[in-house]
């Protein structure tokens, strides 16, 4: 007590233990803050409370709600007048037909389902009936829309491109 007496508070060892405590504090949770990249939700966790991680060890998968796309899975044949650009209309199975998604294609995929399946198709060897492939098509959903209707990923949709605008 007499070695502190006229310290000022600032210097007081009690105040400069807390502190230290306060810093050390401060930078275990700082280290220990791990910002998304996005905003969204978490739709796939790999790690529990209290388990130790390895660094670079994918710890979960944020889905970016508010960027949303579908691929539509189109038939081939409906493909010669499916362009980039063109506008889209979308309801999905959750909400009925009292909510309809705009959309723009932007994109067309470059292999059939088939093409990139892991086991090949029962029709693949000896037979000789036509199936008709299908390519994913992407759709990018309005924003806003998103944020008034928000949608999850893998639910069922019915999508309609508008193939009058061939301009894309």
């Amino acid at each position: 007590q007499a070695l502190t007496d006229g310290t000022p508070v600032e210097q007081h060892p009690s105040v400069l233990a807390a502190a230290a405590k306060l810093r050390e504090a401060w930078m275990t949770a700082h280290r220990m803050a791990l910002p998304a990249p996005v905003s969204g939700y978490v739709s796939k966790r790999t790690v529990q409370l209290g388990q130790r991680v390895a660094p670079g060890s994918p710890l979960m998968a944020v889905v970016p709600l508010d960027q949303l796309w579908v691929d539509a899975n189109f038939k081939e044949n409906q493909l010669r007048t499916i362009r980039v650009g063109q506008p889209a209309t979308l309801t999905a199975d959750v909400y009925g037909k009292k909510v309809v998604y705009k959309g723009t294609v932007t994109g067309l995929g470059i292999a059939t389902g088939a093409a990139s399946a892991l086991l090949p198709a029962q029709n693949a060897t000896g037979n000789w009936i036509k199936v008709v492939q299908r390519v994913p098509v992407r759709i990018a959903l309005d924003k806003q829309q998103l944020a008034d209707h928000p949608l999850r990923v893998g639910l069922s949709m019915l999508v309609e491109v508008d193939i009058q605008d061939q301009n894309g």
